[in-house]
């Protein structure tokens, strides 16, 4: 028997639907591991309330109602994400009383297919950075090694998942913020097509590059959440293996890692050799110049304007400004403080970046996978594993120090830049016992064929450890 902590959302669905597992069962057996943690992985959690609606979804069972292909389950949501009963504090104090009066739609659909909200996870104050070291709500904590990062920005809902505290859990990704946190807390975690999911009632970042995405402890499941959300399949059958082509693009994405990670990588390419993959070498041309012209400046111009348009459609009484005023997180201050006045990017290098530098980033990924016949790209999903708390301007790679934000999000930033979807599966640990993570990037819009790519890759990968918790 398979212990309830362990199960993942299908199956956990399946059980209750069978009558082998109530959700207030389940319910209860994730509260009390939630209670137990010191992962902090939780801002809002209300034991209360999802016992409440966990004895309503077992009611609507033994009534023989209908019931959804979620019926019971609960998920994390991180706390960015609206939710008319819980707060939504985009974890910084400014938010920190804001109550939406509604769902946000990708909420609503999967409450709708029956699922319940277990608690609003911790993440990167205002979801801007890799660490979620929260100076306001407190640090998330990696379930393998205490003393790290979960990764960022949604580290609260990596740490849920990978801590067997909820079976899946919804994260927003703007350059790297589902991936990074999946390959550091050794978890799975998909980024869709930008605008492939709704961006309504989510804090913003940024239009051009925001989108939330599941995070889970298999692909299955991530194809489960994103085809309830889509409309789409709830199920895809793996990518044949044998002749698969996927590009393995050395330059930038595969240079200056970590050793011990680059030595795991390498086995993992191994393995998709012997599985019958034909790896092809192919690079980007002038991928690191293209994503800082564009990136950034896309992504810190929409910034100010998007927030302020979340803020006054939800009467909240603040701009960008003031709440900027009432952010803790030391980095995240520093980040953001120059959005507003002198040194804010200005129109006409936004119109650049998004009408000049983006189409020629986005140009350069369809000549990618067009010129070299390849299905995906495949590489890792961070340059070094997690570091420790408190690193949050600078960490040491391979002895020299690298900037924090801009390493983590390294290889994540420009198919994020582009709305490519994006999938990170874990890849190993090192010696240390930290995961590290193993990520494909597909064409536009090619979201099915990356989640049947990532299933296939799930069945040659090894297999993670759970975390010693």
């Amino acid at each position: 028997m398979v212990e309830i902590s362990e199960l993942g959302v299908g199956q956990a669905a399946q059980a209750i639907r069978d009558g082998e597992l109530t959700a207030e069962d389940l319910a209860e057996e994730l509260l009390a591991r939630c209670a137990a943690s010191k992962l902090n992985a939780f801002i809002s959690l209300e034991p209360g309330r999802v016992r409440a609606a966990a004895v309503r979804a077992d009611e609507q069972r033994r009534r023989g109602e209908r019931m959804g292909p979620l019926h019971g389950v609960p998920l994390a949501l991180k706390d960015n994400i609206d939710t008319a009963d819980f707060p939504t504090t985009a974890g910084t104090p400014g938010l920190a009383t804001h109550r939406p009066k509604r769902n946000a739609p990708i909420v609503q659909r999967l409450l709708d297919a029956g699922a319940l909200v277990l608690g609003k996870a911790n993440l990167q104050e205002l979801a801007f950075g890799p660490t979620t070291n929260n100076a306001a709500f407190g640090a998330a904590h990696n379930p393998y090694d205490f003393a790290r990062i979960a990764g960022g920005s949604s580290g609260g809902s990596g740490a849920a998942v990978a801590g067997r505290l909820a079976p899946a859990a919804l994260g927003t990704d703007t350059a790297g913020s589902i991936r990074v946190p999946a390959s550091l807390s050794g978890v799975v975690s998909f980024r869709p097509s930008t605008l492939r999911w709704p961006q309504a009632g989510i804090v913003p970042i940024s239009h051009t590059r925001d989108t939330a995405g599941p995070m889970a402890r298999n692909v299955a499941d991530c194809v489960l959440l994103d085809g309830i959300v889509t409309g789409g399949p709830t199920e895809v059958a793996p990518a044949a293996l044998a002749g698969l082509r996927l590009g393995v693009p050395r330059r930038y994405f595969w240079e200056n890692l970590d050793v011990e990670l680059a030595q795991i990588l390498e086995r993992a390419l191994a393995r998709l050799r012997e599985a019958g993959i034909v790896l092809v070498e192919c690079d980007l041309a002038d991928v690191a110049a293209l994503d800082a012209a564009a990136g950034f400046p896309i992504a810190l111009y929409e910034m100010v304007r998007d927030v302020d348009g979340y803020l006054a459609e939800h009467g909240t009484g603040l701009d960008f400004a003031a709440l900027m005023a009432q952010v803790a997180s030391p980095m995240v201050k520093d980040a953001l403080k120059g959005l507003v006045g002198p040194e804010a990017v200005t129109e006409s290098a936004y119109q650049r970046a998004l009408h000049e530098h983006r189409p020629a980033l986005q140009e350069r990924y369809r000549r990618a996978f067009k010129e070299h016949g390849v299905a995906a790209l495949v590489f890792p999903t961070t340059p070094l594993p997690a570091a420790k708390i408190g690193e949050d301007y600078t960490v040491m790679l391979n002895g020299a120090p690298a900037p924090t934000l801009a390493t983590f999000i390294r290889n994540l930033g420009p198919g994020s830049t582009v709305g490519l979807p994006g999938l990170s599966l874990p890849a190993g640990v090192t010696k240390a016992g930290l995961p590290v993570g193993i990520a494909i990037d597909g064409p536009q819009h090619s979201d099915q064929e990356v989640l049947a790519i990532a299933a296939a890759l799930e069945t040659v990968l090894p297999p993670l450890p759970a975390p010693p918790i």
